[in-house]
């Protein structure tokens, strides 16, 4: 598998323009979890950059571009928690989640936004979470536009 990978099909709105998608940076040293999870968000609409490791994880990042972050906490070399402190030392506001088959419990100083135990969730628990992450992330929408300055007429 490639060590970092993605797809760049845009999908296109109703009026025919590029639609933007949302990208999220999966790390995971398991390369098929790694392929499930990718295959998984990709066909909800997501771009997905897919880093076997944390260092070529970190190198993509640094690309820009990333909205969310999607890692394995326990990985050779630097793990997922140096990876989120890395991150969040770049841009303090990317959401990051991570996630262990083996450690059961969130501890503050991984850095990471949320923290979810493998096989504790249903995939769509994961889904709601990065869809809300990414919202809180943008910001409340605008209920209407703001009115437009009047001209006042001299008399």
């Amino acid at each position: 598998m490639i060590a970092c990978a993605a797809r760049n099909h845009e999908p296109k709105n109703s009026g025919g323009k590029m639609r933007p998608k949302k990208t999220i940076l999966c790390v995971d040293d398991n390369e098929q979890a790694l392929s499930i999870r990718k295959l998984m968000l990709e066909t909800r609409g997501y771009r997905v950059l897919a880093c076997t490791n944390a260092h070529q994880a970190l190198e993509a990042f640094q690309q820009g571009g990333v909205d969310l972050v999607l890692s394995d906490l326990q990985m050779p070399g630097l793990d997922g928690a140096g990876l989120v402190q890395k991150i969040k030392e770049i841009s303090s506001t990317t959401p990051a989640i991570l996630f262990s088959g083996k450690i059961r419990a969130y501890d503050q100083s991984m850095h990471a936004d949320i923290f979810l135990p493998k096989g504790m969730y249903a995939p769509i628990e994961l889904l709601e979470r990065i869809r809300i992450m990414l919202i809180k992330k943008r910001g409340p929408k605008r209920l209407h536009a703001p009115d437009p300055p009047r001209m006042q007429a001299v008399c």
